[in-house]
């Protein structure tokens, strides 16, 4: 098996954010594809997480096919998996009105909950589920804000501020959040990085030894990885600056065991 550079040899398994690390849209990161195949032929186990709720795992697994990235269905942890999960085991959710796109509504609806957005809605509504799409609308956010106030419980699909795209930062479901909870005064339950759950189920899947995450947020990527008990490792294709990686990383407790300028640099070293 090759040697991978310092300090990926010392893990059994590797973690990657999609998002500002594996890609950018619809580009690969430089030497994504051959920095994930030198892990897997270092041994290392591989998964892959977003808090991305736009696409289900098997549209993940034939975009990064095309972007030469291999990847199997059972190695892509999404946040939209992670809410049909939470939907599934709350027994007392029945109805939803959901603010997200098409992939989101089918999760959903997977986790047996009935979709209310296009009937008249009253207090029928159980809980509100909350993810950044292209088509958000300020009537989406009325009906949710009418829905939370009459007593539906709110759920999320993460927090984070903005995501990376090739023209810049686009808002992200923590923007479109922010917005419920300010009108509603109510506090989402997140399911998305930085909540340990993503992690934790791909580590379930992976099976037991250590594991490092990679990413490009400190305040999903890093915070999840260190409330889950796991290392991490940051890269700067995404939103973090060195800078404020390399003051992240001096701190006590961080958990970030290096910075590098691209996941084909972390794992193939500089070219």
């Amino acid at each position: 098996m090759p040697d991978l550079p310092a300090p990926l040899g010392r893990y059994d398994h590797v973690l990657l954010d999609l998002d500002g690390c594996v890609r950018v849209g619809e580009t690969a990161t430089p030497r994504a594809d051959e920095a994930v195949a030198a892990l897997r032929a270092a041994g290392k186990g591989v998964a892959f997480l977003t808090n991305d709720p736009a696409l289900a795992p098997e549209e993940v697994v034939r975009q990064l096919w095309s972007l030469g990235v291999r990847v199997s269905l059972d190695e892509v942890v999404t946040v939209g998996g992670a809410i049909q999960h939470v939907l599934a085991q709350t027994q007392h959710w029945r109805t939803a009105f959901v603010i997200g796109g098409a992939a989101l509504h089918r999760h959903v609806e997977a986790a047996g909950i009935r979709i209310l957005n296009h009937t008249d809605l009253d207090t029928r509504v159980d809980v509100v589920v909350v993810a950044a799409h292209v088509a958000f609308d300020y009537s989406e956010l009325r009906t949710a804000t009418q829905a939370v106030l009459h007593g539906a419980e709110l759920l999320a699909a993460g927090r984070d501020a903005t995501f990376p795209a090739p023209d810049g930062l686009w808002p992200g479901t923590g923007a479109v959040l922010a917005a419920v909870e300010v009108a509603t005064g109510a506090t989402a339950i997140s399911v998305g990085k930085p909540e340990p759950q993503l992690f934790l189920t791909a580590l379930d899947r992976l099976g037991g030894g250590r594991a490092l995450m990679v990413g490009d947020r400190l305040d999903a990527d890093v915070a999840g990885a260190r409330a889950a008990g796991l290392d991490a490792a940051v890269v700067l294709t995404g939103v973090t600056p060195l800078a404020a990686a390399e003051v992240a990383a001096a701190q006590d407790g961080s958990r970030i065991v290096a910075v590098a300028a691209s996941l084909g640099v972390l794992v193939l070293g500089a070219a």
